[in-house]
This record gives C-alpha cells, structure tokens and sequence, in this order.
C-alpha cells in the first residue's frame, strides 16, 4: 500500500519480486485500483474478550476489501494485559506496546515495498520504538495530563544497494504513506456503542 511510483520511473525498468514482495503483483494491483477506485475501500475488524483482570485477548479473521468479504488464512489472536508493577497478571504486552508494535510494523512494511519498488535490495532494517506516558492522567490523578503517549520516537537502522540518502528517502516515504503513522499523528473519529446483556 505504500508504493508509489510515477508512471516514467515505472517504465524505465520490469518489476522483479524483491525483499519478499512481489513487485508485478504490487503494480499490477495499483493500475486495478487506478482503473476501479472501489477496490480501495477496505474494512478491517477485531473482536475482543475479556479474560481477567486486566487482560483481554483479540482476535482478527474476516474483513471487507477488493469489493468483497474476505478472511485471513487463518484467526489470529493477540493478548494484552499489563505488568505486575501495573495490576496485571503481565500475560502480555499492554495496549500501548501494542501501538509502538503497530506504528513500527506499518513503517516496514512500507520501506520494504517501496525499496522494492524502486527496485533497491535490503540488506537490514531494524527500528526502535519508545513512547514516554505519565500515568497521571489515566490515573485520574491529573486533569492536566494527557492519557496516551506525550510523544513517540522511531529509530531506524536500514542497510541496502542503495545511497544512504536514497534509504533515507525510502524510510520517509514510508512515514508519507503509513496507515498508523497517520492514525497515531492525525488522530481518527472513534464511536463506541454498548449494549448490556439485559438490552440484548
């Protein structure tokens, strides 16, 4: 999702699968897309249980995109709680490791395909991700603080055959392009509904 590329710098050069993408398919999915703007529309879901305390556990299967519903090769689950320090049982990482796990796996995601693109072999990427949170807020301790991240830093190392100016360029075509990186900078209308087994 994260490639683009003009239409000469598409013509100068085939496309070869490279860093695990295939690249044709890559572009050929891009000219559909072009060719039927519908096919963009995409709905992704997550139903989630409450276990215990404060852990609950995720799971991703179904979701609607390319004009139908489509399903993972299989359900994927995910579980969160919180460390002992933090009342949790620490069954797993907390919600807010999840997101630093989200914005970093968008990134790569991105600069992999886009190097792929423009067809530029990786050697290595790696990235560190930290977010600083006073707890003040979610603890209702303060009215001044905010509950999430105060900010968030991605460090990156990336090796390729490529000019350290032209992997630079990847890596921020990459923040240009990150479905998370615009969630997380951006911010995105959520409603939340309940229903009580009583109404139900």
């Amino acid at each position: 999702m994260s490639a683009t590329m003009t239409a000469s710098s598409r013509a100068k050069r085939s496309p070869v699968p490279m860093n695990g993408v295939d690249t044709p398919a890559l572009f050929a999915t891009i000219n559909a897309v072009a060719a039927q703007p519908e096919l963009a529309k995409f709905q992704f879901r997550a139903k989630s249980r409450w276990v215990s305390g404060t852990q609950s556990q995720s799971s991703m299967h179904s979701f609607y995109g390319a004009g139908s519903e489509q399903t993972h090769v299989a359900e994927y689950t995910a579980t969160t709680d919180h460390p002992g320090v933090l009342c949790g049982d620490d069954a797993g990482p907390t919600p807010v490791e999840w997101v630093l796990h989200a914005l970093a796996s968008c990134l790569m995601a991105g600069i992999g395909t886009i190097a792929a693109a423009r067809g530029i072999k990786l050697n290595k990427v790696e990235a560190a991700v930290e977010g600083d949170i006073d707890l003040l807020g979610v603890l209702g301790l303060s009215k001044e603080v905010r509950n999430g991240y105060q900010g968030v830093s991605v460090s990156f190392v990336i090796d390729g055959d490529a000019s350290p100016e032209e992997l630079e360029k990847i890596v921020m075509q990459s923040k240009a392009r990150s479905a998370v990186y615009d969630i997380v900078t951006n911010g995105v209308p959520v409603s939340i509904g309940v229903k009580t087994l009583a109404m139900a």
